[in-house]
């Protein structure tokens, strides 16, 4: 375990049809209480253990983290974490122009935006009818002016719904360092209504980029990165394909995610994971999360992706755990 994810809350101003459907996800949801959630102080336990067992990069995560109003003051505490060599943080972007500055000064050294269009009509969409483009804008420029870079921009590419503007979100960020990672839409959790015939795979949007803009294969920057990178051959920047239902990587995977109750999962597509919750409450040793933590890791055995492409008949059923519950 290389990569820590962590999962702030469960909660989001956000309504993406592919993450929290608003049918199902709307005022009588009931989503977790306070109790239920991790303290800062039990979340920054784990983490300063996990980095003690060589985890060097964290991310922060929802929901929508910077709902939680005292996100900054977390990240602080996290930042000083001796061995971490990256903090970020994933967001939607509306809420991140007034806190940017306080981010960075509290140590956060970049963020991730997840915008899947530029287009206003289409972005209304993809939000649940939520979501305001131009707050997103000023949340980008807040967060390059504060330092919080390289930026990278999280596209989820859905067939018929913004498959048809790919060029148009590219074009809007060559040219800004800014890198825009684009996502093949995936069977997280249970409720997004995905099939086969959503998913625009990679290798043909990589055609169509190319035809636009030639653009050349370039090197992992570690071992476990997700993202195949690529960059622009006219030097203006960088792209990346997240593929993990035409290309699954669940063999190279280093990452395992923490969730806003204190669960921690080995996979992004896991039916179960291990409650850490009351450990961190029954007056455990630190020694006693490090073995749970040392044990997960050791025997984990997730292969979803792969198992992905085996006939319905021999692929074992899932009820698979929510993305917004455990953090893309």
């Amino acid at each position: 375990m290389q990569d820590l994810r962590i999962s702030l809350l469960d909660r989001c101003n956000f309504r993406c049809p592919y993450c929290m459907p608003e049918a199902e996800f709307n005022e009588d949801y009931q989503f977790l209480t306070r109790n239920e959630r991790l303290t800062h102080d039990e979340i920054f336990r784990v983490a300063s253990i996990a980095v003690r067992l060589g985890v060097t990069k964290l991310r922060i995560t929802g929901g929508e983290p910077l709902l939680d109003k005292k996100v900054v003051s977390l990240i602080s505490r996290l930042s000083a974490l001796e061995g971490l060599e990256d903090l970020a943080l994933t967001t939607n972007g509306v809420l991140l122009a007034p806190i940017a500055d306080k981010l960075s000064d509290a140590g956060l050294h970049r963020v991730t935006i997840s915008l899947d269009s530029v287009d206003k009509q289409v972005f209304k969409v993809m939000s649940g009818n939520r979501g305001d483009l131009d707050k997103v804008w000023e949340g980008i420029a807040a967060a390059e002016k504060a330092g919080l870079s390289p930026i990278k921009i999280n596209v989820v590419v859905q067939r018929g719904v913004n498959d048809h503007n790919i060029l148009e979100t590219l074009e809007r960020f060559r040219g800004t360092r800014h890198i825009v990672r684009l996502i093949e839409f995936m069977d997280v959790g249970n409720r997004n209504g995905w099939s086969i015939d959503k998913v625009v795979a990679s290798k043909d949007v990589l055609e169509l980029i190319q035809a636009r803009w030639p653009v050349r294969s370039v090197d992992k920057n570690y071992p476990g990165e997700v993202a195949r990178r690529y960059q622009y051959l006219d030097g203006k920047g960088e792209i990346g394909f997240i593929s993990s239902v035409t290309e699954p990587f669940c063999g190279s995977c280093s990452r395992a995610r923490l969730s806003a109750d204190g669960t921690l999962f080995t996979c992004l597509f896991a039916t179960q994971g291990t409650s850490l919750r009351d450990t961190l409450r029954d007056g455990s040793a630190d020694e006693v999360i490090v073995d749970i933590l040392t044990r997960i890791w050791a025997n984990r055995e997730d292969r979803y992706s792969e198992l992905r492409e085996l006939d319905s008949d021999e692929r074992p059923l899932m009820n698979k755990i929510e993305m917004y519950r455990m953090g893309g």
